[in-house]
């Protein structure tokens, strides 16, 4: 019997339901153990750190414990910082130092202190420094790193550095901790000194450098310092890697990829999904497929985060059947693998099988969480499923109890809009119960540029100019809604005040990928190989779409006051044609064309996708800064749907 006590606590290792947590709990009551902390400090740690969607629970079990010691209370102030919630944390805190006569000790303050960054609350932060200062932890080396630590994620370098410099031996981990404050505060040459003078370096500070500039995008110097580290790990490559892809250069980040496998060294969880993350932003499905073979023959393809991020390239990729087929054979379902099928099948207009996987999913009993809802109501949103859309916004909040978000509110403005209820959509703005944002107010404005709803237009740029009047997208927007209600001399003063503002717009690019190497197309660029074949195939493609598909330009998407000829010539050059023109010349018969767009495909352009698509018999796919377009015997997976 007296075993007993510690054979369910052996069964902790193995418990991952809540359901089975109670039962072994019932066996510590009936053997007497209930009021032992021992062993109810190991059952608030299996609930608060193991078992999902049980913090509640440890919050109940910490409540009934008689005198819960600072071991109780720190399990569930990790809990919490680790679960998402940080701002629990600081409450659990406040709770202990009330209730509790047991004094905090460095764990207690290393765990809140991480809530108060995550959370972002300089001020509670600032207080709990006060508190560390009262029980004469300040000077506790832990303690102190995770202090320069949170001053540093609140963007207070200041702070940062002076708590250092008062340190009295720093170890390397309080230089790392320093340095990343600099970075994360902007403060660049202030990382690169601390760095220099650092009396002890270890692969880690190095790696902080790396990881410091990728994010700052100083890539030229992360290569300098890359290529002088004598020791270049695993995380050196990754880090490398992870920042090519998420600084858009995607040729460089293969190049270091194909570099790490012929120095010997084995891709990390890390280097793979950074690598497919940029094939995903570049729509390079070539080099990702091969990516995916590596994955299968490496035998990590048990790793949840990989196959997440194979999910999301292939659907980013134009490529949602092999999406759909890497999702099905994936071991574990995480919430964050349905949100990603989800979110794929949103892009490529399938909203209605969006909505039956969200329903597979909860059968699953896998709870959605904010992000998936996000998805839910962007797929219809694109599909016009207003009356599914309002009920998944209201399930949200009434079954799932997950308070909407900037995103949800956004989402659901872009729903009326888009299907051309302006007034309810500016209606359900005006009643949200936080403060529009400008991005909300932007989607309206977005709306009304499709509908060409001047007056209300006008008066949403009134509001947005209150917001970020230095912003220039907005007066790009409101000069195209003049334009397409033929207000030229509107445009004209808009467009002088843009100029005096030195306010340029974006430019158009389009990328495709061939024989496993991307070319970037811009409408009026230097004539260069690509482009010249690219313009010569397109005049070809252009004569043959006139004469055997009835091709008319729309010259509505042209915002100048131009003659219809000039118009003509203008839409004839988009990138995007450019792009799939190359394909077509250079592509073996019967390959899909995919193309990436950093900005919407006009009208003419999607024509002109609809009638190659018939007339070359030809599967095209774009992704176009928002979804994608599916081009397949002149018809389009959008539905024309805008």
């Amino acid at each position: 019997m007296n075993n007993a006590p510690h054979h369910c606590l052996s069964l902790l290792t193995s418990c991952i339901t809540l359901k089975t947590l109670k039962q072994i709990q019932a066996s510590l009551v009936k053997t007497g153990h209930r009021s032992d902390p021992f062993f109810a400090g190991k059952l608030i740690l299996h609930c608060a750190i193991t078992v999902s969607d049980a913090l509640h629970y440890a919050r109940r079990l910490l409540h009934h414990f008689q005198n819960p010691d600072v071991f109780m209370y720190n399990t569930l102030i990790r809990g919490f910082l680790e679960s998402g919630i940080p701002e629990n944390s600081i409450c659990t805190f406040i709770d202990m130092r009330r209730k509790s006569t047991v004094p905090p000790d460095s764990f207690s303050f290393a765990f809140v202190l991480k809530a108060a960054a995550n959370y972002g609350s300089l001020s509670a932060g600032t207080q709990l420094h006060c508190q560390a200062l009262i029980h004469g932890l300040d000077t506790h080396l832990f303690v102190g790193t995770t202090l320069i630590s949170f001053y540093g994620e609140c963007g207070s370098v200041y702070f940062a550095k002076k708590l250092f410099d008062e340190m009295r031996e720093p170890n390397v981990v309080a230089w790392n901790a320093v340095i990343t404050s600099c970075f994360r505060c902007g403060d660049i040459k202030g990382a690169r000194k601390m760095f220099d003078i650092m009396p002890f370096k270890n692969s880690t500070s190095s790696n902080v450098m790396l990881a410091g500039y990728a994010k700052a995008a100083e890539m030229e110097l992360a290569r300098k310092l890359f290529w002088e580290m004598k020791v270049k790990d695993d995380v050196s490559w990754s880090t490398m890697i992870v920042g090519f892809a998420h600084n858009g250069l995607f040729d460089e980040a293969f190049g270091y990829f194909r570099q790490l496998l012929m120095v010997g060294l084995r891709p990390n969880e890390a280097s793979l999904t950074g690598v497919l993350s940029g094939c995903s932003q570049a729509g390079a499905v070539a080099f990702g497929k091969i990516l995916h073979g590596f994955i299968e023959k490496s035998g990590v393809n048990w790793i949840s985060t990989v196959n997440n991020a194979l999910v999301d390239m292939y659907a980013r990729c134009g490529n949602i059947e092999m999406a759909r087929l890497v999702f099905r054979s994936m071991p574990y379902k995480s919430v964050v693998s349905w949100t990603s099928m989800i979110e794929g099948l949103a892009m490529h207009g399938h909203a209605e099988e969006a909505i039956l996987v969200f329903h597979e999913m909860e059968g699953c009993g896998i709870k959605p969480d904010q992000i998936t809802f996000v998805s839910l109501l962007y797929a219809c949103s694109h599909a016009g499923l207003i009356e599914q859309g309002s009920r998944l916004f209201s399930r949200m909040k009434d079954v799932y109890d997950i308070e909407p978000t900037f995103e949800h509110y956004g989402c659901m403005v872009d729903l009326y809009g888009r299907a051309g209820y302006l007034q309810k959509a500016y209606d359900f703005l005006c009643q949200m119960p936080i403060s529009p944002n400008a991005i909300i107010w932007r989607t309206v404005l977005g709306a009304c540029s499709i509908h060409g709803n001047v007056e209300l237009a006008e008066q949403v740029k009134a509001r947005l100019f209150e917001l970020e009047p230095d912003d220039s997208s907005d007066k790009v927007l409101l000069s195209n809604i003049y334009a397409i209600a033929g207000k030229w001399k509107e445009v004209a003063t808009l467009r002088r005040s843009m100029a005096d503002q030195k306010i340029k717009k974006m430019p158009g690019w389009s990328m495709i990928e061939v024989e496993r190497t991307m070319y970037k197309f811009v409408a009026g660029e230097k004539s260069n190989e690509a482009t010249s074949e690219a313009y010569k195939k397109l005049r070809e493609i252009m004569l043959r779409l006139r004469v055997e598909g009835g091709y008319v330009a729309e010259v509505a998407s042209v915002f100048h006051d131009i003659n219809e000829e000039e118009k003509e010539d203008l839409v004839s050059k988009h990138s995007e044609k450019l792009a799939v023109a190359f394909g077509i010349s250079r592509l073996s018969k019967g390959k899909v064309i995919r193309i990436v767009k950093n900005l919407r495909i006009c009208r003419d352009c999607h024509t002109v996708m609809k009638l190659i698509s018939k007339v070359y018999g030809l599967k095209l796919v774009v992704r176009d800064r928002s979804r994608f377009h599916s081009f397949d015997d002149g018809s389009c997976s959008c539905k024309d749907y805008w």
